[in-house]
């Protein structure tokens, strides 16, 4: 099962990080407790814009430093 970790879980990912677990791990603890969502393909689009946006926000600011 193929899992988008929403926070950092210890030994296993970090934030926005797709991981591979297996499925009663990600079913009984992972998805309940809110620490991963299911790594459908319109989730992996979503994390692949927020992922965009997040590195064009950060070269918009770093930018405006300079000049």
């Amino acid at each position: 099962m193929e899992l988008i970790l929403k926070e950092d879980v210890q030994n296993l990912g970090f934030k926005d990080e797709i991981v591979s677990v297996k499925n009663g791990y990600g079913r009984n603890f992972l998805i309940p407790q809110g620490k991963a969502i299911m790594a459908t393909v319109s989730a992996r689009k979503v994390l692949a814009e927020n992922q965009f946006l997040r590195i064009h926000k950060s070269f918009i600011i770093n930018l405006n430093k300079v000049v």
